[in-house]
């Protein structure tokens, strides 16, 4: 890694060398600004060092692509022949060997065409990591390779001298002319290869993310403005050289690509750069088609201008339109992302919807999220992420979050009204997938309660009032067998009957009033909770207990599940203050509006925060089966336990 960023700071420092030598030397001969600009001083002094910075900046950051190497070869080339111009001119007039301006003639006729030829091609191939396409595209990299020191053939060959009065370099052939077959073999090769890089692009971009495409859209931003300024210059004669400067834009757009191709929306300058030249090439061929026929008719073209222009004013917001969905999608249609969106949600829900809003966005990333967790997200978060709550009924069930597109530090205002339009339809589809959610998770529930309540009631039977009805069946045989031979022994016989069946009973009982308290049936739930507290007036020590009950005079007609869990509840709390609080008081609280409210607060010493015993346990599991909240624990002027439970049992 260090050895490649000295070997990439020192070509760069070798080429920009070069570009200030030839400025030294340009300056040397007296050449004026015109002539350094024919001589193509000029344009190669700016390509070569925009070649060899860009190239130097992308060998330092990622030495193991080639293409950082490829715009450093590229640099020296284009710098080289801007030096030897001037250079060999300088030697010249200097009276130097001929030797001499010979070799560098030689430099200057042999390093550009590489650049040319073989580097820019090849890195265009290559772009943006450094590989080919595919391995199929193995053998083209092969042939621009072995081919690419044809054109630098075609251009070092030629006896012609760089310059009037200056000898021709070496490595020429007195029969070059006699090869224009081969040359033409040559022009046709560079043209090819240009082709093919472009196709290799085009390549790249059907077939990548969207990384990649960003990374291509900075090539065809430079291309296409590269190409609007060279084109004219290749084929209109009397083209100024200095369009040539654009040039440079093709290395710096590579560069960014690679290096930082999120430092801006590429997509939004893309955007503005089509509309303007598809505007532009309107123009042209209207005018001209009208210049064609007004002229024809009064010989002059100022009425073909105001016509023009008068066409072209309506045309470019339109064309700029369609250019924006091309690249934005529906973003300036809120109304046709809304109904994408519902046709999502009436389809494969809330999955279709992020994904539906991802690609009508263009942006990386969105997702629903509620409290509870990730509800749908698609794509990758790869920058800022905003969020757009969702509320429905005046409550926030969730957020839409949507990541910003690459370059952007946050959504634009056209992109937060489309979101805040989607945001109602949004909150009612996540407002009903938690409710079904609720839904099965309370089915999931109750089914659970109820196999636990089977189970419960066949341990109690099996462990408990079965064992006793076999010994009373067993005892009865007994007594049976004796009652003529030993009255005494089947007295005693049936007297243990007796006894078992109370137990059995009282089993029965038991069970009875764990599955329903009877004191609710016969009492009601008020009258069950004052029967209890009359029971624990005494504490665990023997010490008295007062319980006061603030209850009202009626209660409201309640679930029967409210009713067991309320008493159950108010019992548990009141048992344990009798067993640990120390309280010489207790209240007994109960009220009913939209929730029923049981409060027990006692008057004992503080001892530090409850741990959850099984009693607690209890209490909390009562009322989250039924979706209340119990809070219970150490108070200022004792203990407290508040329980609320919804009137309406889920």
């Amino acid at each position: 890694m260090a050895a490649g960023r000295t070997l990439a700071a020192g070509l760069g420092a070798l080429a920009m060398a070069e570009v200030g030598g030839a400025v030294v030397a340009t300056l040397g001969v007296g050449w004026s600004w015109r002539q350094a600009l024919d001589a193509f001083v000029v344009t190669n002094s700016v390509i070569g060092a925009a070649f060899a910075l860009c190239g130097a900046i992308i060998a330092w950051h990622r030495p193991r692509n080639p293409i950082g190497w490829l715009l450093l070869a590229d640099g020296l080339g284009h710098a080289t022949s801007a030096l030897s111009g001037p250079v060999a001119q300088a030697l010249h007039d200097g009276g130097a060997p001929v030797a001499l301006q010979r070799l560098a003639a030689t430099a200057f006729a042999y390093s550009w065409p590489w650049s040319i030829g073989l580097f820019l091609p090849l890195a265009l191939v290559l772009f943006p990591d450094g590989r080919p396409p595919s391995r199929r595209w193995r053998p083209v990299v092969v042939a621009l390779i072995v081919t690419g020191p044809l054109f630098v053939l075609e251009s070092g060959l030629d006896p012609q001298p760089p310059a009037p009065g200056l000898p021709a370099g070496y490595l020429t052939l007195s029969a070059y002319d006699q090869l224009s077959p081969l040359w033409t073999v040559s022009e046709l090769r560079v043209l090819a290869a240009l082709l093919v890089a472009i196709a290799a692009v085009v390549v790249r971009y059907r077939r990548g993310d969207d990384v990649v495409r960003r990374q291509l859209l900075w090539l065809l931003l430079a291309t296409v403005t590269a190409a609007g300024f060279i084109v004219p210059w290749s084929l209109v004669a009397g083209t100024p050289v200095a369009v040539l400067f654009a040039i440079p834009l093709i290395p710096a757009a590579v560069t960014i690509a690679i290096v930082r191709h999120g430092l801006l929306d590429i997509r939004l300058v893309v955007s503005r750069v089509i509309a303007w030249v598809l505007l532009s090439g309107a123009v042209v061929v209207t005018y001209g088609i009208l210049v064609g026929l007004v002229a024809a008719q009064l010989g002059r073209s100022a009425v073909a201008t105001i016509v023009v222009a008068l066409l072209i004013a309506p045309v470019l917001p339109r064309l700029q339109r369609l250019v924006d969905r091309a690249l934005y999608g529906d973003r300036s249609d809120p109304a046709r992302v809304v109904s994408r969106v519902g046709e999502q949600l009436a389809g494969p829900g809330l999955s279709g919807v992020v994904s539906a809003i991802r690609a009508a966005l263009r942006v990386p990333y969105a997702a629903v999220v509620t409290p509870d967790g990730l509800l749908a997200e698609a794509g990758t978060a790869s920058g800022a992420v905003e969020s757009v709550p969702l509320e429905y009924g005046g409550a926030t069930v969730g957020e839409l979050r949507v990541g910003a597109r690459p370059g952007e530090g946050g959504l634009g205002t056209a992109d937060r009204t489309v979101l805040g339009l989607m945001a109602a339809p949004l909150a009612v589809a996540v407002h009903a997938t938690q409710l079904s959610a609720q839904l099965q998770s309370s089915r999931e529930r109750i089914v659970t309660a109820q196999e636990e309540e089977r189970r419960r009631l066949r341990r109690d039977l099996h462990d408990g009032l079965g064992p006793t009805l076999t010994g009373v069946a067993l005892t009865a045989d007994a007594a049976t067998n004796v009652l003529r031979t030993d009255p005494d022994r089947a007295g005693e016989l049936l007297t243990a009957i007796r006894t078992d069946v109370r137990t059995a009973i009282a089993d029965v009982r038991r069970l009875v009033e764990d599955l329903r308290p009877p004191a609710i049936d016969e009492l009601g739930l008020l009258g069950a909770l004052r029967q209890r507290a009359e029971h624990l007036a005494w504490r665990a020590d023997g010490a008295a207990l007062r319980i006061r009950l603030e209850v009202p005079e009626r209660l409201p007609a309640l679930p029967a599940a409210v009713e067991v869990a309320a008493y159950r509840i108010a019992t548990e709390a009141l048992t344990n203050v009798v067993r640990h609080s120390g309280a010489s008081t207790v209240v007994l609280r109960l009220h009913c509006a939209d929730d029923l409210h049981v409060e027990v607060v006692d008057d004992g010493p503080p001892d530090g925060p409850w741990r959850p015993g099984v009693g607690l346990v209890a209490m909390r599991e009562r009322a989250a089966e039924l979706g209340g909240r119990l809070d219970a624990g150490p108070s200022a002027t004792g203990g407290r336990v508040h329980v609320r439970l919804p009137l309406a049992v889920p």
